[in-house]
């Protein structure tokens, strides 16, 4: 496995996904504007926001299942089963439940956008596979 760092740059990105309820929040966003070595396969990123206490990590993507009905995403912290209106996501060892809107057309408020730059901007390591 090789792991690449990037500097603190400010990265610019899309929302692919958006699930949430008045404590959590789980995004996918698209990373735009990064160097051209990253490929495809990692540009975009699974993440988890508490809104209570605004801690934010990375999901790990494991495995993906799709249907026409159903979206299922397996990450190393839970499990998330979604369709075009709601979603669960169940961390790991079952220790809780979120129920989810699916608001993948919902404006995220500033903050919640800021707090995301923020994070993006962390120094990274990527790991190619």
């Amino acid at each position: 496995m090789d792991v690449l760092f990037l500097t603190t740059m400010l990265y610019n990105f899309t929302i692919l996904n958006l699930f949430e309820n008045a404590e959590t929040l789980i995004i996918e966003v698209e990373c735009i504007d990064l160097p051209n070595i990253i490929t495809d396969s990692h540009i975009s990123q699974w993440l988890y926001l508490d809104k209570v206490t605004f801690s934010m990590i990375k999901l790990w993507l494991n495995s993906v299942n799709s249907s026409s009905d159903v979206e299922e995403r397996y990450f190393q912290q839970g499990y998330l089963k979604f369709n075009n209106f709601e979603a669960t996501f169940i961390e790991k060892y079952n220790l809780s439940q979120n129920q989810l809107l699916n608001n993948k057309y919902h404006q995220l408020p500033n903050h919640t956008h800021q707090l995301i730059q923020e994070y993006l901007r962390q120094p990274i390591s990527w790991k190619f596979l």
